[in-house]
């Protein structure tokens, strides 16, 4: 083997990303109030960056001002106080300092008052903070707290309390025992089911016998929500049935020996099994409704995030819309006029260094948030152009639109325009939805036109409430029906379309 070294020259092209460019994208890609965050801890991690201040009384509100020339006056009084000395002058008794001493309680009442504050005033102070307190919102309770509330009040040994303790502990957000706590097969030995309650107490720290564990299982069973700690689906839905529940019998059989049936609508067979006429088992199937299949739910829920819009649509009084983009949340930033003197300075040449490291750092923070201004500014004013019959007439009228058009009008590259829209949404005069809502595929009908995917799915959701439930239409079917509307479509894609908007198929929307 032979080994030799030798010189050789080649061109190639690679892309390289500056820094700068690298925090631009992401700045672009952050919806308001994420960049409210990022924008809060530049300003705490860079002392040059601050937030920008009014240059003029016009751009100030009234509160503003009126808090300005406060201050200012409580400024100036200050000063001209703390410039008159105190002067001990023991041949007067020091008379200039009592005068002194009595114009200072006169400027500051509150912290020279020669009375305590009435028990009226210490109720309202103490009632001002209580509300406070109030107003915060509270953790929501979780499962398990409510639960081991519930718990306690049974009488019950140590053996069993702790056990019981210790699935509460161990219930999933279900509320049913969980599965395979070891990781063990769904299926035990020679098929037989597997027996959750049995894999608890082995995982269990302290030996226990069956009858006390199996004790503390009924007794968290008898729990509400009714439901709880149960090992199955069907185990969660018998426990929900009493003595007083309508068509009892009825939906004990059901539930034990026909779920599956029911989940295929096959109530025909269901009935030539089970003996029950056929309206018996429709009225057992409304009673089955009410039982909750996952009673844990709605515990330790967190609360809803409200959307804040990056861009709200206008009209003006020609009737074209114009967009706004949302800068309430986002300060405008500047970098600090006292750093910038100090680089101008005789400061050493590692503060010099230090600045300027910052000044750039401030600098790509303040051009990457403009940049994202005005790229999503352009881009959403496109997108909007383009629907404009969508604003008008709604949903049914919106258009195939690709981000490789919007791309060709704004003048960037397509990812770009892929950034300003990820997880952004926009104030429509009919609701607030993501900018990408606009964006969607779509095919042509028999005339030739241009017909977006969105429409042919409001089309079909039409087909569908429209038709004879006791004789639904199968996929084949509505491939005939939307072909009468000028959509020409394959089955496999009306399918695809069907389940994900989660119209059930024809067997299951069956009404007998």
């Amino acid at each position: 083997m032979q080994l030799n070294i030798s010189q050789q020259m080649k061109m190639s092209q690679q892309m390289k990303l500056a820094p700068r460019m690298i925090q631009s994208m992401e700045i672009l890609q952050l919806p308001v109030m994420a960049l409210k965050e990022r924008i809060d801890q530049e300003l705490s991690e860079n002392i040059l960056l601050e937030q920008a201040v009014p240059d003029t009384a016009a751009d100030m509100s009234d509160s503003e001002l009126q808090f300005e020339r406060d201050r200012d006056r409580d400024d100036r009084e200050s000063a001209d106080f703390e410039r008159k000395e105190l002067v001990v002058d023991n041949d007067k008794n020091n008379e200039a300092d009592f005068e002194r001493l009595m114009e200072m309680s006169k400027e500051w009442p509150d912290h020279f008052s020669s009375t305590n504050p009435s028990a009226n005033r210490i109720d309202d102070l103490s009632n001002s903070k209580h509300d406070t307190i109030t107003n915060i919102e509270s953790r929501p309770e979780s499962l398990q707290e409510n639960l081991l509330e519930q718990f306690h009040f049974f009488n019950c040994s140590p053996a069993v309390r702790e056990f019981g303790e210790f699935l509460i502990q161990n219930l999933d957000d279900n509320g049913r025992l969980p599965v395979n706590p070891r990781g063990t097969p769904i299926v035990g030995q020679n098929g037989a089911p597997h027996d959750s309650l049995q894999e608890m107490i082995e995982v269990y720290s302290v030996r226990i016998s069956p009858d006390d564990a199996q004790t503390a299982l009924s007794l968290i069973q008898k729990l509400e929500p009714r439901g709880v700690g149960a090992r199955d689906l069907k185990e969660c839905l018998l426990l929900q049935i009493d003595d007083d529940t309508p068509y009892r019998d009825v939906l004990i059989a059901l539930i034990t020996s026909h779920l599956d049936d029911l989940y295929q609508n096959r109530l025909p067979v269901i009935e030539r099994k089970t003996g029950y006429s056929l309206d018996v088992i429709k009225e057992a199937c409304e009673q089955l409704k009410h039982l909750n299949p996952w009673p844990g739910r709605g515990f330790d829920a967190a609360p809803a995030q409200s959307i804040v819009p990056d861009v709200y649509i206008e009209k003006d009084d020609d009737g074209k819309y114009t967009i706004r983009l949302e800068r309430e949340y986002t300060p405008n930033l500047t970098i600090s006029r006292k750093y910038q003197e100090l680089l101008a300075g005789d400061a050493d040449a590692a503060t010099k260094e230090y600045v300027k490291r910052k000044i750039n750092a401030a600098r790509w923070i303040i051009d990457a948030v403009e940049q994202r201004y005005s790229t999503l500014k352009r881009v959403s004013q496109a997108i909007v152009d383009h629907q404009t019959e969508f604003l008008d007439k709604g949903p049914e009228y919106i258009v195939p639109l690709k981000m490789e058009q919007i791309a060709d009008v704004v003048g960037v590259h397509v990812t770009t325009v892929s950034r300003a829209v990820d997880d952004k949404y926009i104030q429509t005069p009919r609701s607030i939805i993501p900018l990408k809502r606009f964006f969607g595929g779509g095919t042509t009908n028999a005339e030739g036109e241009e017909v977006a995917w969105d429409v042919i799915r409001i089309k079909l959701r039409e087909i569908v409430d429209a038709e004879d439930k006791s004789r639904p239409l199968s996929d084949d079917a509505l491939v005939d029906e939307l072909a009468k509307h000028g959509y020409k479509l394959a089955r496999r894609t009306i399918t695809k379309y069907r389940k994900a908007m989660d119209i059930p198929s024809s067997r299951q929307r069956r009404e007998y």
